[in-house]
C-alpha cells in the first residue's frame, strides 16, 4: 500500500496521477486511446503494389499536387536566376561606379606612357604597373586599338579622315581609350577614324 501525503495525494515528491514504474504500460493502456494498429484490405494491397515498384495510377489530387510542386519548383529556379542577374549586375554597377573616379588617372598613364614617361625602371613604372593590376583584378577591361573596326556602340570618332587604303570604316588613332565591367561599357573610346575614300 502506498503511503499517501497529508493532503491524501499520493508519495511525497510524485506529481498526483503518475503510475508507479511496475505500473507504467497498464496506465497507458487503460489512458491512452485506442489505436489501430491494422490496414484495410485495400491499404495493404495498395502497399504491395508499391513496394513491388509497380506503376500505379496516380488520384487526381495527386496529379494537382505534383503539378502544383513541379509550378513552384520551376517558379523558384526563375527567382534563383533573377536574382543572381541581380546581384552580378549590381556589383558590375557598384565597382563601375568606383572606377569611373580612376578611368583620368589611367588616361594619364597611358599619356605618359605615349611620352616615354613611363620606361622600363623608371620612378613611375612600379606604380603604374600596380595601379593597372589592382583595376584588373576588378574586371575593368580597356578597349580601342588601332586598326580595329570602327564601331559606334564602343567608338567615339571624334575625327574622320579620308584614307583610300581602306574599305570599311577603321580606327587609325586612340585618342582616350574606352573601359568596360562586364558587358557594362563604363565609358567608350575616343577615336581617330578612316574612311574609305568616296
Amino acid at each position: 500500500m502506498t503511503d499517501r501525503n497529508d493532503n491524501g495525494d499520493g508519495v511525497p515528491g510524485e506529481e498526483p496521477g503518475t503510475p508507479e514504474e511496475g505500473e507504467q504500460n497498464e496506465w497507458v493502456a487503460a489512458e491512452g486511446p485506442d489505436i489501430e494498429t491494422s490496414f484495410s484490405d485495400a491499404d495493404q494491397e495498395f502497399l504491395d503494389r508499391l513496394s513491388a515498384g509497380e506503376e500505379t495510377e496516380a488520384a487526381p489530387e495527386t496529379s494537382e499536387h505534383l503539378a502544383d510542386l513541379r509550378r513552384l519548383t520551376a517558379e523558384y529556379a526563375n527567382y534563383r536566376r533573377r536574382v543572381e542577374r541581380e546581384r552580378v549586375a549590381e556589383r558590375e554597377r557598384a565597382v563601375g561606379d568606383a572606377a569611373r573616379a580612376i578611368l583620368p588617372v589611367l588616361d594619364d598613364l597611358d599619356r605618359a606612357e605615349a611620352h616615354g614617361d613611363l620606361a622600363e625602371g623608371g620612378p613611375l613604372t612600379t606604380i603604374a604597373q600596380k595601379l593597372r593590376g589592382a583595376v584588373g583584378k576588378l574586371g575593368l577591361t580597356p578597349f580601342g586599338e588601332a586598326g580595329q573596326a570602327f564601331d559606334p556602340r564602343e567608338h567615339d570618332a571624334i575625327f574622320q579622315r579620308e584614307n583610300p587604303a581602306v574599305e570599311t570604316a577603321t580606327v587609325s588613332d586612340v585618342v582616350e581609350r574606352g573601359y568596360r565591367i562586364g558587358d557594362t561599357v563604363l565609358r567608350v573610346a575616343k577615336v581617330v577614324v578612316d574612311t574609305p575614300a568616296s
